[in-house]
């Protein structure tokens, strides 16, 4: 795909799949504020109507990967708009429907066509955006961030307004006229490369995409751990009143479009120094929450910090994959959806056990700050191989000079 960028400019089509990515993180999300709503209307319980979260998220770790293989002869144009539509069709039948198992299935079909989209979409803005790859999945990541910080709330007083029907609507028909811009942005052409299954597959061979996708999951799941369960810390010992809370959650949310700003915006140049620099970050910053957040005014800032530097390392961890997977990306870029997703699931389940243990209210930083600690090993381990490969080519160079004189 010729991209026509310039140096510092991203193309349309990558505002265009960050917007997609809203609509789909504004899904992901914003059931945790229509459980009750849910629960009501379907008669089932508030911890069963939860399911609709984790089926979603399961979805999306299974989904990812499969229907990246699946639709990998598809045009990647026809992949896009096909999983909107079909996302926009399976919100279509859940607000129509009064039976639980079926909203049930069609998260789960709306899932898979979001780990479709995420998996085609992170290639196609990579290849549109040339040499500002990660600063483009960045910008992909920000519509995800910004739908924390935007969707889900606006979502969750809709549905206080007009029902839990009203948002499920409304994200139907927003999501079918992505799939007509999307259709008009993308060319119509097929990939300039002949894709096969065999190839995508010959990709995860590398074991420095194991790395990547071992960060992105370790990080990922050190900061939700922590986030999952900000609400207790932050009425029960840093003594915010539970009317305040969400306003101190909008600090989470401006620290995270930060991060993935900058990690777009400096992981291109130097990725390795980076990740490894917000990695460490991160671990301290979760490390301070355990004996500061008794202060409201240093846990706010703290609430702040996490995402902004654990946020940093999303979008470069993300691009070195695809890059490592060379002229086989797409599947690569699905595996980074689940082992996103994964870090999340693993993250928040120890997270509730910390949380139940002697440790209490400062069990979940510490499982957090533990997840962030240990992102430094794949990291580390990525660094040593670039500057191994670097000093191979060195010597290779130097070989041929010697040869010529």
């Amino acid at each position: 795909m010729h991209t026509g960028t310039t140096p510092g400019k991203l193309p349309a089509v990558v505002w265009v799949l960050a917007a997609g990515t809203f609509l789909m993180g504004t899904t992901e999300f914003v059931i945790a504020g229509l459980l009750p709503e849910i629960a009501g209307d379907l008669g089932v319980g508030v911890s069963r109507a939860g399911l609709l979260i984790t089926a979603f998220a399961t979805g999306m770790i299974i989904g990812s990967p499969a229907m990246a293989l699946a639709t990998l002869r598809l045009p990647r144009r026809h992949t896009l708009v096909l999983a909107l539509a079909v996302f926009s069709l399976g919100h279509v039948v859940a607000a129509l429907s009064g039976s639980f198992a079926v909203v049930l299935a069609a998260r789960v079909v709306t899932a898979l066509a979001t780990g479709a989209f995420w998996a085609v979409g992170f290639v196609v803005a990579t290849a549109a955006a040339g040499p500002n790859s990660t600063r483009a999945i960045g910008v992909m990541m920000g519509g995800l961030t910004l739908a924390n910080v935007i969707g889900v709330p606006i979502g969750s007083f809709a549905g206080q307004l007009t029902g839990w029907r009203g948002p499920f609507w409304a994200l139907a028909a927003l999501s079918a006229l992505a799939a007509a811009v999307i259709g008009r942005f993308i060319p119509t052409r097929a990939q300039h490369t002949e894709v096969s299954v065999r190839a995508e597959l010959g990709a995860l061979r590398q074991s420095r995409l194991w790395l990547a996708l071992a960060a992105a999951m370790l990080i990922m799941g050190g900061v939700l751990a922590t986030y999952s369960y900000l609400t207790p810390l932050l009425t029960g010992r840093a003594g915010i009143p539970a009317a305040v809370v969400p306003l101190a959650l909008v600090a989470f949310g401006a620290g995270a479009l930060g991060g993935t700003t900058a990690g777009g915006r400096l992981g291109d140049r130097r990725p390795m120094a980076t990740t490894i620099t917000a990695a460490g970050a991160t671990a301290v910053v979760l490390l301070l929450l355990i004996p500061l957040s008794a202060s409201p005014a240093a846990a706010v800032v703290l609430v702040f910090l996490m995402p902004l530097t654990g946020f940093t390392v999303n979008p470069v961890v993300t691009a070195l994959a695809v890059r490592f997977a060379g002229g086989a990306p797409t599947l690569t870029s699905a595996l980074s959806t689940s082992a996103f997703n994964t870090g999340i699931a693993a993250g928040t389940a120890i997270a509730a056990t910390a949380l139940d243990s002697p440790l209490g209210l400062v069990g979940p930083p510490l499982v957090g700050a533990v997840g962030a600690a240990l992102t430094l090993l794949p990291l580390a381990a990525l660094a040593t191989g670039a500057r191994r490969a670097k000093r191979r080519e060195a010597d290779h160079e130097d070989e041929q000079v010697a040869a010529l004189c």
